[in-house]
């Protein structure tokens, strides 16, 4: 299995740099072909969808059906995937970041009753208490 961090899978998604976009597809699609398996951590989604908001201006619509895509690639796999797939969802139906909801997730599922914040877009959010 081989990690790919968060650059490496904006390369390959957004072709932005052609020289390290080159270098990052090359190496996804002899892996994929080979039939090696990528290891993406958590983080390295709630980062994705960062850097494809902030710098490259996707919008929710948009990132949803990236998210959705990477996580129904057979050869990605994840430590925590229902519960990025739970957290991808209250993205795509709920107020708040996808990293917001994510930790929400963790810590739910880790046993947390609640999880407190200050972020008024959770306000409404099962999970989260706001101060």
């Amino acid at each position: 299995m081989i990690g790919l961090d968060t650059n490496i899978i904006i390369r390959y998604l957004t072709q932005g740099d052609p020289e390290q976009s080159k270098k990052a597809v090359h190496e996804i699609e002899k892996g994929l072909n080979a039939g090696e398996e990528f290891f993406i951590a958590d983080i390295v989604l709630c980062e994705l969808v960062w850097v494809l908001e902030s710098a490259y201006e996707y919008n929710r619509q948009e990132i949803v059906p990236v998210l959705e895509n990477i996580l129904r690639t057979k050869q990605f796999q994840f430590k925590n995937k229902d519960l990025l797939w739970q957290s991808l969802l209250d993205y795509q139906n709920k107020k708040g970041d996808f990293a917001d909801h994510l930790i929400g997730r963790v810590g739910h599922n880790a046993g947390c009753r609640e999880i407190l914040t200050f972020d008024n877009k959770l306000k409404n959010h099962p999970i989260f208490r706001l101060l």
